[in-house]
């Protein structure tokens, strides 16, 4: 049998318009006009059945018109991003706590915490900038604990790993709280001060004790209590979060779960001691902020809201829908029972990104519209009917980013983009005026400004100001001062006027994975990241490197074993979805029962095919982390592939 070629495959840069009539048809080359006039008639077309989907890439001012786009030309709060699909129960959980969706910590807080979780995160590979604020914790003394299925790199640089089961995030939490509890560690000060529903928490954490979790995570319960009384008893902890909590079919309530630790012993609104969820791009957190979400407009301030949206439309001259829009879970079901018939797609591959991607492609193409304005030919783009190329939303661009300590960052031009390619702003500007709206941006500075003055959490930051201060965190209401690194200190005023609103505890309780394994379906797949890959692969799939290229299934030794399959060997990998073949590598890393797979190399292994579409009813983040699948042995000979990966983990 003839070896499969698994070559990552390059993506060139978009340097002109594309457009074609019907998606039998291959596309053209067109002239800016051409494909602009083209745009605007079809999405003349599909008012009041239209969505956006903006990019967690682009500059914060791109999302800022974006979602002005949505709303005022559109007349639709139909828009939403790539935060949908990782961090939305962050943005969930933390909001109901606390009234705002940011972590609260400043990365320098690390460096300084006497207690490190990281919880569902591989850090040292998915965040390699943050953790390096992590290596200074642990050298300063801070000690770091793992709680995640694999021993990931980033556990071992941990003093304690809690490898436990897929899907029982929620028991484990709930079992620290409850030996907090019994063990009199619990801050009661802080909790009559500043919480609500401590009692009713208390009776919901009582059942899980260390002998029961131990049975249903598979932790020990020694390991349980050590971290339970190292977190309680610190006087410093950072608890940190990413895909390995939020990717589940009740990712909100795994939040509420870590949320309810902090509240259990004061450790938020502190220096040194807080909540963090890792982004995994450079702007998911600022899309957000823009009001790049259905149900926030700019600052996150509630749409529902009359005064909110008054201010707004008088700034705007427009009128907002008093109602929450679609997100992206949402317009993807919109999509087959035909209630979007056309999508704006910025810098997005949905196609590829999200949960069981076949569906995902098929409803794709039932629209009647789709554009895609990106730097690549993505695979979302091949589906569209117009193609806008964009500049790079880092070296050839001006504008800001914000990242997961709510750090907002100038980004400068470096290099002239090619071809034909334009700014988003320009683009979004352009086609605004073509729908009847006169938009004048002098530059991006301009559309920051008139950010500022609808969001109070931004005012203080002109692009002066954050290049004095080399960035600046939200919020920062005023350009006299720059307020502290952390959020939510008013939480421990004396004064009840002071503190506002009491944090809540959630009460949230276990809900196993849903796609359940049995005799067909054996092995637990999880899904996640690689130090040297990123995201679906189009900016890092086909570049020459040292580091791995293209994708594998990875077993533990038993399991291998029990296949009768070497590293190298192809096999079959089976949901109730679909399949996939892929070669083996074998890692110690895993447990028997447990396989592991990412999303970087969809051209030559689509694992999305495999995921399902079981989502958050509160956030629509799809369960990427628990997938029920089967591994055959394919009837083929062993073969060592070309490039063995120098580190998996």
């Amino acid at each position: 049998m003839r070896k499969r070629d698994r070559t990552p495959k390059t993506y060139a840069r978009l340097t002109h318009p594309l457009v074609r009539d019907s998606l039998d048809e291959p596309f053209r080359q067109a002239s800016w006009d051409e494909a602009l006039d083209r745009t605007a008639r079809g999405l003349t077309d599909a008012r009041g059945a239209f969505g956006m989907f903006s990019c967690a890439r682009a500059t914060n001012e791109t999302n800022y018109v974006a979602q002005k786009f949505a709303r005022v030309v559109m007349g639709t709060n139909n828009v939403d991003s790539c935060n949908r699909t990782c961090h939305a129960p962050s943005v969930a959980g933390l909001s109901a706590a606390f009234g705002s969706g940011g972590g609260t910590s400043s990365y320098e807080e690390i460096e300084h915490a006497d207690v490190i979780v990281m919880w569902g995160s591989n850090a040292r590979f998915a965040h390699p900038i943050f953790f390096q604020h992590v290596l200074k914790g642990i050298h300063n003394g801070g000690r770091l604990y793992a709680v995640d299925p694999r021993r990931t790199s980033t556990a071992e640089w941990a003093e304690s790993w809690l490898g436990l089961d897929v899907g029982t995030d929620i028991p484990m939490a709930h079992a620290v709280g409850r030996e907090i509890i019994h063990a009199g560690l619990a801050n009661h000060t802080f909790i009559e001060r500043a919480t609500s529903g401590f009692e009713e928490y208390r009776a919901l954490v009582e059942p899980w004790t260390l002998s029961l979790t131990e049975k249903v995570t598979g932790v020990p319960a020694a390991a349980i209590r050590d971290l339970a009384h190292a977190y309680a008893r610190a006087e410093r902890a950072q608890l940190c979060w990413t895909l390995g909590i939020t990717e589940h079919h009740n990712g909100t309530d795994n939040v509420r779960a870590l949320i309810n630790l902090s509240l259990l012993t004061g450790h938020v609104g502190r220096y040194g001691s807080g909540l963090q969820p890792l982004r995994g791009q450079n702007n998911v957190q600022g899309g957000g902020d823009m009001g790049a979400i259905p149900n926030r407009l700019p600052g996150f301030q509630d749409i529902l809201d009359p005064d909110t949206r008054l201010k707004f439309e008088a700034a705007w001259d427009t009128v907002i829908q008093p109602h929450y829009g679609m997100n992206l879970t949402e317009m993807f079901e919109a999509m087959e029972e035909g209630g979007l018939k056309a999508v704006y797609c910025i810098g997005e591959n949905p196609a590829q990104s999200e949960a069981d991607s076949e569906q995902a492609v098929r409803r794709l193409t039932s629209l009647d519209f789709l554009v895609v304005q990106d730097i690549f030919l993505t695979k979302t783009a091949e589906l569209a009917h117009v193609v806008l190329p964009a500049t790079a939303g880092w070296a050839e661009t001006e504008g800001t980013t914000t990242n997961s300590e709510r750090r907002v960052q100038r980004v400068r031009r470096a290099v002239t983009p090619p071809g034909e390619a334009r700014e988003d702003i320009d683009i979004l500007c352009d086609l605004a005026s073509r729908l009847g709206h006169d938009w004048k941006y002098a530059d991006a500075e301009s559309v920051w400004n008139e950010l500022r003055s609808v969001s109070p959490d931004h005012y203080g930051m002109t692009y002066e100001r954050l290049a004095e201060h080399q960035g600046i965190q939200w919020p920062c209401p005023s350009t006299e001062r720059v307020e502290s690194t952390y959020l939510h200190g008013r939480l421990w005023e004396k004064e009840p006027e002071l503190r506002g609103p009491r944090a809540p505890f959630g009460i949230v309780r276990h809900d196993p994975p849903v796609d359940l394994t049995d005799e067909d379906y054996p092995i637990r797949l999880t899904t996640g990241r690689r130090l040297d890959s990123y995201n679906t692969g189009v900016q890092s799939g086909g570049y020459a490197s040292p580091l791995r290229r293209g994708e594998f299934v990875e077993l533990c030794p038993e399991d291998a074993e029990h296949l009768g399959v070497v590293v190298g060997e192809e096999v079959r990998v089976s949901s109730r979805r679909g399949s996939v073949t892929a070669p083996v590598w074998v890692d110690t890393a895993l447990r028997p029962g447990l396989a592991f797979m990412t999303m970087h190399f969809p051209d030559e292994v689509d694992t999305n095919q495999l995921t399902i579409e079981a989502n958050c009813p509160i956030a629509g983040t799809a369960e990427f982390k628990a997938s029920a699948i089967r591994i055959e042995k394919l009837p083929a000979p062993a073969s060592v592939p070309a490039y063995v990966p120098t580190h998996v983990r």
